[in-house]
């Protein structure tokens, strides 16, 4: 791996904390350098290893600043041509010349890295669009503001210009708090909730496999913030008991951690149907199921959840951008089969 702190392929920017200064060391950043790095942009840097702190390099974008810290701040220069470009199909929703808005299909991966180095949405957006491809997001993810799952469909928007990629990574780091930014998610759970409607607030941190997230005490040094909202829009096979082998949930994200949903419904003890990390152990109520709504359960291996609306504040216009994409084939034939 190289060293982000290499002095012959890299530059610096360098801030000291005046005495006012205080707060998390991402947000401080951020603020400090005027915009011309966005907050996601500084957090992946500083957990890269490329944000020194009086000398010393830190990686935890939750470091409080202290009244007269300097920081030393070093962007690597652009690999080169990597990854390629490839043709690969996209379903597009809208684009303009500083951004483009897109459904991705189950099974697509957003970007390289281990294991997928070529057949990935970038490798596409590279073909697609060329030169025009934001930067900032590093050479793998060029233009990649949000990502979804490799097994999860739905919209996504991806920036084409640096400005572009700015304004639309503080709105996700914004969790739409202060503007339009808007994402909400349909997903075939096991069982239903209690309540048909509710919130879980739950902060979410690395489990014990590198990949994998679980939820979290609040003070754990890893701690995420993250807070889903939930509605139950369909229920299936309902028993006397008012509780249903399975159900269609509505969920809408306040913040958008690694996993969140996935980890969220299993928490309270209704994974998504067909999630290999956080749901196998209830595969056996497939059982449970008329014949049609057991092979159809058995059948669907990838996690059912579809991303199916978007919104968001427009980078140059200012216009509230709203799109929707139709529930995947696959996810639209379980749901029937569990209806049935």
């Amino acid at each position: 791996m190289n060293d982000p702190f290499n002095e012959a392929t890299a530059k610096k920017k360098v801030v000291k904390a005046e005495e006012a200064a205080s707060g998390r060391m991402d947000a401080f950043l951020a603020e400090a350098l005027d915009g011309a790095l966005s907050r996601n942009r500084i957090k992946s840097l500083i957990e890269d290893g490329a944000v020194h702190v009086n000398g010393k390099p830190v990686t935890e974008p939750k470091r409080k600043v202290v009244p007269g810290d300097l920081f030393e701040i070093l962007l690597p220069e652009p690999e080169d041509a990597e990854p390629a470009a490839e043709d690969i199909p996209l379903q597009v929703l809208h684009e303009d010349a500083d951004l483009i808005v897109l459904v991705k299909p189950p099974g697509l991966v957003v970007h390289p890295g281990a294991g997928n180095w070529s057949g990935t949405l970038v490798n596409a957006l590279i073909h697609h669009c060329g030169a025009s491809l934001s930067g900032i997001g590093g050479v793998r993810r060029p233009g990649i503001v949000h990502r979804l799952d490799k097994d999860t469909s739905g919209v996504m928007v991806v920036a084409k210009n640096d400005l572009a990629h700015r304004h639309l990574s503080d709105q996700f780091a914004d969790h739409g708090r202060t503007g339009p930014l808007e994402r909400a998610y349909q997903a075939i759970v096991w069982g239903r909730p209690r309540s048909l409607k509710g919130t879980i607030d739950a902060p979410l941190g690395r489990a014990n496999d590198r990949v994998k997230r679980a939820v979290k005490r609040e003070d754990a040094d890893d701690a995420r913030e993250a807070i889903t909202h939930y509605e139950v829009v369909e229920r299936y096979h309902e028993k006397p008991d008012a509780t249903s082998l399975a159900s269609m949930v509505e969920c809408r994200l306040e913040t958008g951690r690694t996993h969140q949903i996935r980890v969220h419904m299993a928490h309270i003890g209704h994974p998504l149907i067909g999630d290999p990390d956080y749901g196998a152990a209830f595969r056996t109520k497939a059982n449970l199921l008329p014949e049609r709504g057991r092979d159809a359960v058995l059948g669907f291996h990838r996690q059912a959840l579809h991303a199916f609306l978007l919104a968001f504040e427009h980078p140059s216009t200012g216009e509230t951008m709203h799109f929707e994409a139709p529930m995947p084939e696959d996810m639209r034939l379980l749901a029937r089969a569990l209806s049935e």
